[in-house]
């Protein structure tokens, strides 16, 4: 039996902990919009979904992304009779989708699964170009073979949706300078919509090729006018290599700020599960910046520390700043949160900067 065949595979840490933010998103985000008078169901699509079963490295069985939303959408669903939810799976092999409809909980009469052996792609494409008023939408696009379709995920940046996206740019930066065989010259051309020859510069750099994903979500946007909020947190695996970014694209700022919340909460208050190895305790001179001392920042895997030194850099010597501006801030940050941890984020800019939090506003130290 081959790889792609084996029904129940391994999960390792790094893709437990992926299970684990997508799981803890998925939970927020339904809550907060099937309260909303205006949202008449949720429609979830993990269109390449595999068994939904797998076994950790220490042996351990492990639920993926589909058993586990499935099982808390279809609690909740009956406690909001009035709102629909369906939910959407597919894998190439019979077998798999045959053990994840053994895995899935009982329908009712307001929650739905649809399991198939279509194509991945062409579900999300049938489903995009067909999508029904009221309902919201939430596409979880994870690639085996780590090879993007933006046809199919076009529908989705255009409409009331949102999008969680597995970048494998671990892929591209080690084979991209390598390409021999016509089609991975096109699974690389297809992923980032351009010639094999313009990636070859990128070399082993994963903000080129992250820059280049952001860059494509953007310009398939029709409603330029309209902010469009995109978070990438990378995963590392034990050896603390880069493996994938998850990246979620939303036209909806609360649902960006909530998604970089799950995040650090999934990572234990860190952007990343990289391990810095104690580093980001240790102390340095800002020579180019306040020639004060600093801790050590790593831009892979941020803490909440640098959160702190970010904006004692962006208020510096500032009095009385209203606290609304300070969150303001962040919520628009790429990375950084401040649902979650603003009580964290407070004490660490008065232990470690000095600043003056009152109830409402905060007065930072003139470091220059």
């Amino acid at each position: 039996m081959s790889s792609s065949d084996e029904i129940i595979g391994h999960a390792n840490p790094h893709t437990v902990k992926k299970f684990d933010l997508i799981e803890k998103y998925v939970e927020a985000w339904a809550h907060i919009l099937l309260l909303n008078q205006y949202c008449t169901g949720l429609v979830f699509i993990d269109c390449m979904s595999n068994s939904g079963e797998y076994v950790d490295d220490d042996g351990k069985q492990v639920f993926g992304t589909p058993v586990r939303v499935a099982k808390y959408l279809r609690q909740i669903a009956g406690q909001y009779f009035g709102k629909q939810i369906d939910l959407y799976f597919s894998d190439l092999s019979a077998a798999k989708t045959a053990h994840l409809e053994s895995l899935m909980p009982g329908e009712t009469r307001n929650f739905h699964y649809h399991i198939t052996t279509e194509d991945g792609n062409e579900l999300a494409k049938r489903i995009g170009n067909s999508m029904i008023n009221g309902r919201h939408y939430l596409l979880v696009y994870d690639p085996f073979q780590a090879t993007i379709d933006w046809n199919a995920l076009f529908p989705y940046i255009n409409n009331w949706c949102e999008i969680i996206i597995n970048h494998m740019v671990s892929d591209s930066m080690r084979a991209v300078k390598m390409v021999k065989k016509d089609a991975t010259r096109n699974k690389y051309e297809q992923t980032y919509l351009t010639e094999l020859e313009n990636l070859i510069p990128y070399g082993s750099d994963k903000t080129a090729y992250e820059k280049r994903i952001e860059e494509i979500i953007k310009a398939l946007r029709r409603k330029t006018s309209r902010q469009y909020y995109i978070a990438a947190f990378p995963f590392f695996n034990e050896k603390n290599a880069i493996v994938y970014d998850l990246i979620h694209c939303t036209s909806n700022l609360k649902g960006f700020q909530l998604y970089k919340k799950c995040a650090w909460q999934t990572f234990g208050g860190k952007s990343s599960t990289k391990n810095t190895h104690g580093l980001e305790n240790q102390l340095m001179l800002d020579f180019e910046g306040m020639g004060t001392p600093k801790t050590h920042a790593d831009e892979f895997c941020f803490y909440i520390k640098d959160i702190a030194e970010y904006l004692q850099k962006s208020f510096n010597g500032q009095s009385d700043v209203p606290m609304s501006d300070v969150w303001a801030l962040l919520d628009n940050h790429p990375i950084f949160p401040s649902d979650g941890f603003r009580p964290q984020i407070k004490n660490e800019l008065k232990q470690n900067h000095g600043a003056s939090v009152g109830r409402s506003t905060i007065s930072f130290v003139d470091r220059s």
